[in-house]
């Protein structure tokens, strides 16, 4: 702690950002890992398998449905609803069709009490509010079971900030060992991505185009998509661009559908080199917070994880670049695509109400929730979270 205090104070003399930029010469391609140019000069590292003896798919194709796909209906969902956005921001939504009843968010919202020409209210007399946006749903999605022996099947792990690919590194074994095709990458500044020296490398837009990128590289014809915290957003994000090659949708500990926007009162707007200096300090709190144990097993997952270990340059930036205005209730109720939300019960960064309420907007959703599971939860119950995965991509609809 005395070294981190003195090399953080000797950035504020000297003006530097420490750890500004990743060491990434010294690494070599191997055991599964690549390094993806996404722009020049900028790098990420991807955790990558394909099983063995196991039949090509092209990448990036549309998802189009085979032939004996097409005679039968079976997994086949209809989408229609209507979503009215109102411009207090309120939202209402209803699931058109024979089979469904219009879903009321807000029942109060479609209608006001309004004066008349002499400006007394008079009882009784009523009129729609106008709304602000009004967007209409209509589509078939087919929902199919997708097993490790498909070739068309591809499995994307996008973790949070202050994380790496190897927090996934039990979903990443257990998939592989199934037979699946597994993408995992490290977001720009993580892990062992190349970690630019400018803050705008970080907002939200900057990494979604590099999840677009390695989506792009690795898609196939069905591809699921699964997310941590921040992660969550990315993959909301890719779903939204490519309905119809994204499958499925896995969200753990991600939060409510609200549009992301940094807090000004953050700790994290703090100069860099405090930041470094307080780092032993953010450690310890990230791992009281985003684990429901603090034994020396956490702290071992942690370590193993290579969570919480960025520089201090790229933990602010990456927390001040999160804004992200069209995420709202809107957006995420304009999702077609059946999504799994996991939410460890002692999460401290993201209460379950927010994950309630995402419930609630999306078309398709299913909440678990993992009684003994914090935020890290897929490093704290390895087990039971790639059952819950594993039973939700095999998943087919009646």
């Amino acid at each position: 702690m005395l070294t981190s205090i003195t090399e953080g104070f000797l950035c504020c003399l000297l003006g530097k950002s420490p750890n500004a930029v990743g060491p990434l010469d010294s690494l070599d391609h191997g055991d599964g890992f690549t390094f993806l140019e996404v722009k020049p000069g900028r790098i990420l590292r991807v955790r990558h398998n394909v099983p063995k003896n196991r039949p090509e798919f092209p990448q990036g194709q549309p998802q189009n449905q085979d032939e004996d796909e097409g005679k039968s209906s079976r997994g086949t969902v209809r989408c229609k609803r209507r979503i009215t956005l109102y411009r207090n921001g309120q939202l209402l939504i209803e699931n058109l069709g024979d089979s469904t009843t219009p879903e009321r968010q807000n029942p109060e919202s479609s209608e006001l009490e309004t004066p008349d020409p002499a400006g007394i209210p008079t009882p009784g007399k009523r009129r729609k509010r106008k709304p602000k946006k009004v967007v209409t749903v209509d589509c078939q999605k087919r929902i199919t079971s997708c097993k490790g022996s498909h070739g068309d099947v591809v499995l994307f792990f996008i973790h949070g900030v202050g994380g790496s690919l190897d927090i996934w590194k039990e979903q990443l074994e257990f998939f592989s060992g199934l037979g699946y095709e597994v993408v995992a990458p490290d977001l720009a500044g993580h892990g062992c991505s190349s970690a630019p020296p400018v803050a705008a490398a970080y907002t939200f837009y900057a990494l979604a185009e590099d999840m677009r990128a390695v989506f792009k590289r690795y898609a196939k014809k069905r591809n699921i998509l699964i997310g941590h915290s921040y992660g969550v957003s990315f993959c909301t994000f890719l779903a939204h661009e490519y309905p119809q090659l994204v499958h499925k949708v896995i969200m753990i500990n991600g939060g409510g559908p609200t549009a992301l926007e940094p807090s000004l009162c953050s700790i994290f707007n703090l100069p860099p080199c405090v930041l470094h200096c307080l780092s032993p300090c953010l450690a310890w709190s990230f791992l009281k917070a985003g684990f429901a144990r603090q034994g020396a097993k956490e702290k071992q997952l942690l370590k193993e994880g290579n969570a919480f270990n960025v520089s201090s340059f790229v933990l602010r930036a990456t927390m001040s670049g999160q804004y992200w205005p069209e995420g709202d209730e809107l957006y995420h109720a304009e999702l077609a695509v059946p999504v799994l939300l996991v939410h460890g019960m002692h999460d401290k960064f993201v209460p379950v109400e927010e994950d309630q309420r995402m419930a609630e907007i999306l078309l398709i959703a299913f909440l678990k929730v993992i009684d003994e599971g914090s935020h890290m939860v897929m490093l704290e119950c390895p087990d039971t979270v790639n059952t819950l995965l594993h039973e939700f991509v095999l998943w087919e609809p009646d």
